[in-house]
């Protein structure tokens, strides 16, 4: 109960106007069931002619009585005067109309507080969802190297969803059901508070048996959630990876791997659909017990005369009173329904309060960059082990800088830290003296465009993927930054031109298009600062040349950090940072490192050996 309430605090305030309306109505409609139920006491005694005595008017601001003796008493004269002036079959007819105004009213005020539930709910499952997006916006490259895309999928959607179902059965069970009960309770023990109290030794058995299936329900739905995530990334990454599955013939494989899973996931599923569909038939069943108990108790005290209702108001008690089971029904699935929720909740809690470190300072200092970056005894790592371990480095405006060296070396890791796309450890990265961290996130990155090995394009127009991030361009920045990025050309020979839409990740264009749309989005922002991650290492040797020519445009007049270690990208750079298991072992321009005869020439002629392309590839 205790968590259900946390969620309803957290995402109910907004929507108090329809929850008050909603609380409302439901008050509305359990007065007027009672009262409409009422009309079976009446109906009854005229059919029966059960009701032998004589009635006078009594006025209502009388103090002998009270409301509830006012009310009967002045109903019965009513009654009984109608059937001695209009006769029984009018008084019937009067009754069946009243019967039915009050159906229609209640009825009514039911559908309003079902009308006013609605737009809370979807209102909260979109809020929970805007809350998902905005922060896996917000947070830090590193958390998502921990996470399945596939899995997070399945929590904006599946876990919402059940999220959704729960928030609604919670919003009937604390705003309608307990509503319902409670009249229905306050007006048995009007009618006989012998008899309720009976019930009540009943009712808190069924509500415990309940609640402790709903608990291991719990349990299984965790369990179910996350195995769902799972079967969402496998299928994320058959369809990142199709081209390589085909290509390997490991399409048995994959589908074999899969239907283990789908497998698995069904027999979870099959045993949290057995537990929920439990709840419906055990609360029949122990609500039929408790009537039938309650009928031979009752029923009793009435053949013997003991009893202080007559059977007409029995009759009455026992409508009350089943009416009672469809609401303790309700209560019963909104608890598995509930539980399945929570279980949602709480993967979907995974993200929504991960801790992002990387944050701006309480007083953030304006950004200039009018000197230099430097990086000072640098110490990082994701996990255990350091992947860069003391960096001194010293990058002067408007230089261009080149980081080489294998695989896993760091290099990418180094370029990563300058935008705080991860914090460092140990040490601090300077610009123009002041540390990044004293900068706003926003600020810093604006420093910066990045243009790396995969072209990152949206499923957009190449108008947009270009304008991307940059709301102030106009129709005419964005063609010159195409024509320096040498894709007007091509833009234009599409068929609709600047608005084609380029389809999932750039997939309607081939390699060299989509990075040259990239590069036109990095000269449109025209930052400070530029950092080339293999952004030609993927591509062929047309593709790569038309490449290489934007990217010497857009290097013009600016300070570069170049990841590569083809000579196309790197001949030119002022200085070469010779990276080995994050530490810089050497540093100089081309000519020198290679005479050297050190660390540098080896990778040239690693390089070599793997291609004669002599023209391309480092040469001695």
């Amino acid at each position: 109960m205790k968590g259900i309430i946390d969620i309803l605090r957290r995402f109910l305030p907004p929507y108090k106007k329809y929850v008050i309306l909603a609380f409302i109505f439901n008050i509305l409609t359990a007065i007027l069931n009672v009262i409409s139920f009422a009309t079976i006491i009446p109906i009854l005694q005229v059919l029966f002619k059960i009701n032998k005595n004589t009635f006078s008017f009594i006025p209502w601001d009388s103090p002998d009585y009270s409301f509830m003796d006012l009310t009967l008493n002045n109903m019965n004269w009513y009654i009984t005067h109608l059937i001695t002036i209009h006769g029984s079959s009018f008084t019937l007819m009067a009754l069946a109309t009243f019967l039915i105004v009050t159906t229609l009213l209640k009825t009514g005020a039911a559908y309003l507080g079902s009308y006013c539930l609605i737009p809370i709910r979807t209102g909260v499952v979109k809020d929970i969802r805007n809350q998902i997006n905005d922060k896996v916006l917000s947070l830090p490259i590193g958390f998502f190297s921990e996470e399945r895309k596939g899995d997070i999928l399945s929590r904006v959607s599946g876990d919402v969803n059940e999220v959704e179902s729960s928030i609604m059965s919670s919003l009937d069970m604390l705003f309608k059901n307990p509503v319902l009960i409670l009249i229905y309770l306050i007006t048995m023990l009007i009618l006989s508070w012998q008899l309720t109290l009976f019930v009540l030794v009943v009712l808190p058995i069924m509500g415990f048996v309940m609640g402790r299936v709903g608990r291991s329900l719990k349990r299984s739905s965790f369990a179910a959630q996350n195995k769902w995530g799972e079967l969402m990334s496998q299928m994320e990454e058959t369809l990142s990876g199709l081209r390589v599955i085909k290509a390997f013939s490991a399409e048995n494989k994959i589908s074999e791997r899969f239907h283990t899973g789908t497998n698995e996931f069904r027999r979870m599923t099959n045993r949290i659909a057995r537990r929920q569909t439990l709840a419906h038939p055990m609360s029949e069943l122990l609500g039929t017990i408790t009537i039938a108990i309650v009928l031979w108790f009752g029923g009793s005290l009435i053949l013997e005369g003991n009893s202080l209702i007559d059977a007409a108001s029995f009759i009455y008690y026992l409508t009350i009173f089943y009416s009672i089971i469809n609401p303790a029904k309700e209560f019963s699935k909104s608890a598995y329904a509930i539980q399945r929720g929570l279980a949602s909740m709480e993967r979907i809690d995974k993200i929504l309060t991960a801790d992002n470190k990387i944050t701006d300072p309480a007083q953030p200092v304006p950004v200039t960059f009018n000197s230099d970056i430097n990086y000072k005894d640098v110490w990082f790592k994701y996990g255990i082990d350091w992947v860069i371990k003391g960096v001194n480095l010293k990058i002067d405006k408007g230089k261009t800088i080149a980081l080489v060296g294998q695989s896993g070396s760091g290099k990418s890791t180094m370029a990563d830290l300058l935008p705080r796309f991860y914090d460092i450890q140990k040490g601090e990265i300077l610009i123009d003296g002041v540390n990044i961290k004293d900068m706003r996130v926003r600020d810093l990155r604006s420093l910066m465009g990045y243009v790396n090995q995969e072209a990152i394009l949206f499923n957009d127009t190449i108008y947009n993927n270009i304008a991307f991030g940059v709301t102030e361009a106009t129709e005419s920045d964005i063609i010159n930054a195409a024509k320096v990025a040498n894709a007007h050309d091509f833009i234009m020979a599409t068929e609709n031109g600047y608005q084609t839409n380029i389809g999932d990740r750039g997939g309607k264009l081939s390699g060299g298009q989509r990075q040259r749309i990239s590069i036109a989005r990095a000269i449109l922002k025209n930052p400070k600062i530029l950092i080339l991650d293999e952004a030609t290492s993927a591509l062929d040797t047309d593709s790569e040349r038309l490449v290489q020519e934007a990217l010497e445009k857009l290097m013009e007049n600016r300070t570069t950090i170049v990841i590569a270690h083809r000579l196309s990208t790197i001949k030119n750079a002022d200085e070469i940072y010779v990276i080995k298991d994050g530490q810089i072992v050497e540093s100089g321009q081309h000519a020198t490192l290679y005479a050297e005869g050190g660390y540098y020439t080896s990778l040239c002629n690693a390089q070599r050996e793997i291609s004669q392309t002599s023209t391309t590839f480092l040469p001695e």
